[in-house]
């Protein structure tokens, strides 16, 4: 009679084997390293003319393995270049969909579930200390012209001289000069914080208040901001009488010390935004001015950091990651302004872990963790329970990204009475259109003066 065996000393007995196959093949690839490290140390000691049949034949073989650390180099530029033209080839078929205007759809693909395990963050921080290592002052000109060479920054804007910024890193978050942004004065407009490109805008309606990420696929506000956003939100089934109370609500403030006071008395099961609440997603590239100014007069009164992932945030990443912005690491700066609710949403992306405010300069972002859970409620800080805050004013610096990212702007603008049929309730205003290239200070919309 044979003896049996479970299957689980089975499982056991072949994951052994695997290990030992692994540990194997693993000193097998160190042996051949340092093989290959001997034999070319001993190629450079020795002389063309060394004496003995050993000298030669060390000499023979280091030739032989002299080529191969090179082959390996050029196989891999020539796959980076093979990916690298493929990649250009479906940007140029996308292109060619939107110029016969067909919108992408969301569709999640394999390399957005490879990100998923890759550790982003600490590549983030690996790369925030190369980029703040000091370069040469002789060398300074000379990298920072290809930098913008690539990705078509212009550094006849730069505050300074190029010799003067020690590092990349003090490169990416250079101000600039006088007058290179003129702010609108205009008091009834809300300006651009960022030099970008504008991916949506609209305003917030339905249950939730969801903003589309990409055409099939959205994220609510609330999971954007957090769940004791400051929003001001409705419950589902009031009538249009409780919502204007709500709406008006932001003369007094009542409804923002509530807030602050008892933060879980906002999450209610199902509500919607209160009517004139819009939002903006401007998308910030690595070569674009990297500060984030105010877009109006408002106060700051608390501060999120959610300390998420680092997915990229380009346009590929929009198309493949679902709730990319909530996903990802982000610092949401919520108060008031003349017209309401103001909110500022700073979100973060791979190589961008570093988001700083300049009202709050002891912030840090993107620190290293044992483990972090996509629940982990966010870092809160009230600037100011009775409502107060810091005050910022229109067109100055309120923080900077350490390279190009994305911004969200979510904001109350002045309601009014509109006729039936009409499809806004808002007198506000866009005068961006999706697509469009904005500067900090530009005028994202407008309102008429009652």
């Amino acid at each position: 009679m044979k003896p049996r065996c479970s299957h689980n000393v089975y499982m056991l007995s072949h994951y052994s084997y695997l290990r030992r196959f692994h540990h194997s093949q693993r000193r097998t690839f160190n042996s051949f390293l340092n093989n290959i490290r001997s034999n070319q140390f001993v190629a450079r000691a020795s002389s063309p003319g060394g004496s003995g049949g050993g000298g030669g034949g060390g000499t023979g073989d280091s030739k032989g393995n002299a080529f191969l650390l090179p082959g390996a180099t050029m196989a891999t530029i020539l796959m980076l270049g093979a990916l690298h033209a493929r990649r250009l080839y479906e940007d140029k078929k996308i292109e060619e969909k939107r110029e016969r205007g067909i919108e992408l759809e969301f569709h999640q693909d394999v390399k957005a579930s490879f990100l998923g395990i890759l550790p982003l963050r600490s590549i983030s921080r690996a790369w925030g200390s190369l980029t703040s290592l000091e370069i040469p002052v002789w060398m300074r000109p000379y990298v920072y012209k290809a930098w913008a060479r690539a990705f078509h920054s212009n550094l006849e804007e730069a505050a300074l001289p190029l010799e003067e910024y020690a590092s990349l890193r003090d490169f990416f978050v250079r101000s600039l000069k006088e007058g290179c942004r003129p702010i609108d004065p205009d008091p009834h407009c809300l300006v651009s914080p960022v030099d970008g490109t504008v991916v949506r805008f609209g305003e917030l309606k339905g249950n939730r208040g969801m903003i589309e990420q990409v055409k099939g696929h959205s994220y609510s506000v609330p999971a954007l901001l957090g769940t004791n956003s400051l929003l001001p939100m409705v419950p589902e089934g009031k009538g249009e009488s409780e919502e204007e109370e709500a709406a008006g609500a932001k003369g007094d403030k009542s409804w923002l010390r509530v807030s602050l006071a008892s933060p879980k008395l906002r999450e209610s099961v199902s509500a919607s935004p209160v009517k004139g609440l819009y939002y903006c997603v401007i998308y910030l590239r690595p070569g674009d001015y990297h500060r984030i100014h105010s877009p109006v007069d408002w106060n700051a009164l608390v501060r999120r950091h959610f300390a998420g992932r680092l997915f990229p945030v380009n346009e590929r990443a929009t198309r493949t990651i679902k709730n990319l912005y909530v996903e990802n690491e982000r610092v949401v700066l919520e108060g008031v302004w003349k017209e309401g609710f103001m909110a500022l949403a700073a979100v973060g992306a791979t190589n961008i872990g570093s988001i700083e405010l300049f009202i709050e300069p002891e912030l840090r972002t993107n620190k290293p963790k044992k483990k972090l859970f996509p629940t982990e409620p966010p870092e809160e800080r009230v600037y100011d329970p009775e409502g107060h805050g810091f005050k910022l004013e229109k067109g100055k610096e309120v923080g900077v990204f350490n390279m190009g990212s994305t911004v969200v702007l979510v904001f109350q603008a002045p309601t009014a009475n509109s006729p039936e049929g009409s499809g806004s309730c808002s007198d506000y205003r866009f005068c961006v259109k999706q697509g469009d290239r904005v500067r900090v200070g530009q005028a994202l919309g407008r309102w008429k003066e009652e």
